[in-house]
């Protein structure tokens, strides 16, 4: 099944050229046969971060929103609070999994990640780093598994009708 996925680089240095995380990203999400929708780039602030998360909740054509960047610890890192205000639920297990997977490559460096994910509008909506490595490690070792309805015992694909009930 292809999913189809809109790519967020929250950055305040970056432009499409330059942004090695979202050509990753990219790259992968094409891979595994999944349809990029939409890419943008946008500075670390909240306003826009949201203005930009709603338009493509609002998207029926939209079934995945992944952002990367602005997931540390800085003042300006503000992307897990931009999705916190939008979101119907939270996800805690991928954060949780994410730094356990990270501990390997970063060793105790993962705890600065604050990589979540939530849902909002029957969407699901993943915040990842900025860095190429978190990025790499974020999709190889979940999400390309995640969104593969093949993937057993469970995966979130097989959730998508069922993701508005109320």
């Amino acid at each position: 099944m292809n999913i189809n996925i809109a790519l967020l680089t929250v950055t305040d240095t970056r432009t499409l050229k330059t942004d090695k995380s979202g050509n990753i990203l990219s790259q992968k999400i094409k891979k595994a046969k999944h349809n990029l929708m939409d890419r943008k780039i946008c500075k670390d602030n909240k306003k826009d971060i949201k203005k930009i998360l709603k338009s493509w909740l609002n998207k029926k054509k939209i079934d995945v929103i992944i952002t990367t960047g602005g997931t540390g610890l800085t003042g300006r890192d503000i992307t897990p609070e931009a999705i916190e205000d939008i979101a119907d639920k939270k996800i805690p297990g991928f954060g949780e999994v994410f730094r356990y997977m990270s501990l390997e490559t970063v060793g105790t460096s993962s705890i600065q990640s604050r990589a979540c994910a939530v849902l909002a509008k029957g969407k699901y909506i993943f915040a990842l780093p900025g860095s190429s490595g978190g990025v790499t490690d974020a999709w190889d070792k979940i999400l390309v598994h995640q969104l593969d309805i093949n993937h057993k015992p469970c995966n979130f694909v097989e959730l998508f009708p069922r993701l508005n009930e109320k």
